[in-house]
């Protein structure tokens, strides 16, 4: 059996390299060294050109984090705070909705457990201090044991819905590491199954029509904690399978 092949959305962005600013396709190897940990074999997939065919040699995709999503995108006004990538947007909205009715195995981290919901009709909060008061979901003071060397990332608890599929991969809490402002207000065709317990905020959410469709708010990839790449890989171990 081949690994699978896991897709990683990633973005561009204008990069120095000797004497020339190129345009280069971005992404923390931090994602890609959870994929393979994971047993799987990743791949990027870049914003340009989208369409929905790369989905058809891939065996699971990661919807990464990333930039804000377009309140566009749920006819919204712009906050002050929201920075978008139209051309990531478009991309990635179209992807998820393909993946999604693949039944194609999704995991959304952060940016893309936003996608998620989104995608599937719901929406977001724009600025997240506006609603809960404080900055502790994107700073913290001192360096984050959770994180590599990011001392600009919040932690803090998560408590999971002991009826979800998600309880059965976490448990009944855990501690998460994460930096955001935006969150989800309207989860769209998900279902939120874990929440900060300080301020309800979502951070899990899952499908329950899809066979793996698992969306958190943090960053796991920055962490030793790879339960969510292990499970999305032995998900996508079903596709990677070669007849005889």
């Amino acid at each position: 059996m081949r690994r699978p092949l896991i897709g990683l959305t990633s973005y561009a962005t204008e990069v120095q390299y000797g004497r020339n600013d190129l345009m280069a396709a971005m992404l923390p190897m931090t994602y890609v060294r959870a994929v393979h940990a994971a047993g799987g074999r990743a791949v990027l997939i870049t914003p340009d050109e989208p369409g929905t065919d790369v989905l058809e040699a891939l065996d699971g995709i990661v919807f990464t984090g990333g930039g804000d999503v377009s309140p566009d995108a749920w006819n919204a006004e712009h906050h002050p705070a929201t920075e978008v990538d139209a051309v990531r947007d478009a991309a990635e909205l179209m992807l998820m909705r393909a993946a999604l009715d693949a039944d194609l195995p999704v995991l959304g981290i952060c940016r893309g457990m936003q996608v998620m919901a989104v995608a599937t009709g719901g929406s977001l909060h724009q600025h997240l201090p506006d609603l809960v008061g404080h900055e502790r979901h994107r700073a913290a003071a001192g360096t984050d044991p959770l994180a590599a060397g990011a001392s600009d990332y919040g932690r803090h608890d998560v408590v999971v819905d002991e009826n979800s599929r998600a309880h059965e991969l976490f448990g009944r809490t855990l501690v998460v590491n994460s930096f955001h402002h935006q969150a989800v207000a309207d989860p769209g065709e998900f279902v939120p199954v874990g929440w900060c317990p300080d301020d309800r905020v979502v951070e899990i959410v899952e499908h329950p029509g899809r066979s793996f469709a698992l969306g958190v708010q943090w960053h796991p990839e920055r962490t030793t904690d790879l339960r969510t790449f292990t499970a999305l890989t032995e998900a996508a171990s079903v596709g990677a399978i070669i007849p005889a």
